[in-house]
């Protein structure tokens, strides 16, 4: 009998853990209830299918052995009947897709991160796997925007990587009373970042119009345009590049992304879409 493709057939996990992390966002800790699925890398996703409901892709935003973490926001029919699932319940996982961050080709070199909402997300393992590893990578910057306090994700985990020697910046859009921090985009922190253009890598993650902000000002900082990774978004229905669902250009996003260099990415997203 020829072995189930874990690309093509659900394999099935347990919710272990679920942490609500703002209104209408939650993490799912997934453990495998039996087989687990070949390891993933930050930056990858899954798709994963609520029965009942279908399936989406989400990324990872931790990973702890065969432990997949998702941080879900209830948008649609399928999102939110995952963010809804108490521990305990069950749902199909398919992968790992898609192409990573390539956190090891920077070896050696200053980080900046930067992500806008949800963004930071599938950024999270990355920031974990180069804090784990400090002496292979230089300076670590992580700059972080987010429409409002309100929306702001993994509180504890930003503490934790000032602590662990990261430089961390936060702003948001709107305000509240309580607010002390800086207010406005992403990009006004990027000032801020430590880091040598001439030796290091960026990694950009949010909306679209932020990544294309974002991009344009490392490039007039001087960092170049195959040293700042950026990660798309477009719908996906397979994960294994058949259907054509997450096609931009010649690329099919979960085959050959979600993370490309912005110097193939710059040409694309300037083509209008109709």
């Amino acid at each position: 009998m020829t072995a189930a493709r874990p690309d093509l057939v659900p394999v099935p996990y347990r919710v272990g853990e679920r942490t609500e992390r703002t209104d209408d966002t939650a993490d799912l800790v997934l453990e495998p209830v039996a087989g687990a699925l070949p390891p993933f890398v930050p930056g990858q996703f899954a798709m994963v299918y609520a029965f009942g409901a279908g399936d989406i892709p989400l990324s990872l935003s931790g990973l702890d052995g065969h432990r997949l973490t998702h941080t879900v926001r209830a948008v649609g029919a399928v999102s939110r009947a995952l963010h809804g699932l108490p521990p305990g319940a069950t749902v199909g996982v398919r992968g790992p897709f898609g192409i990573g961050w390539g956190l090891t080709a920077a070896r050696g070199r200053d980080l900046v991160v930067v992500a806008g909402g949800l963004g930071l997300a599938p950024l999270r393992p990355l920031v974990r796997a180069a804090l784990a590893a400090p002496s292979r990578y230089g300076r670590l910057t992580v700059l972080i925007g987010a429409r409002s306090p309100g929306d702001l994700l993994y509180g504890r985990d930003t503490d934790a990587w000032r602590a662990a020697g990261a430089r961390v910046e936060v702003t948001v859009d709107r305000p509240d009373d309580g607010w002390q921090g800086d207010v406005g985009v992403v990009t006004a922190l990027l000032d801020r970042a430590e880091y040598d253009p001439r030796n290091a890598t960026a990694f950009v993650c949010g909306p679209e119009v932020m990544m294309r902000a974002t991009a344009r000002d490392l490039r007039h900082r001087g960092l170049g345009a195959d040293r700042i990774q950026v990660s798309l978004e477009r719908t996906m229905h397979c994960g294994t590049g058949h259907c054509g669902h997450c096609q931009l250009g010649p690329l099919l996003l979960c085959r050959d992304g979600p993370v490309i260099p912005w110097r193939h990415a710059e040409p694309l997203l300037s083509v209008r879409e109709l």
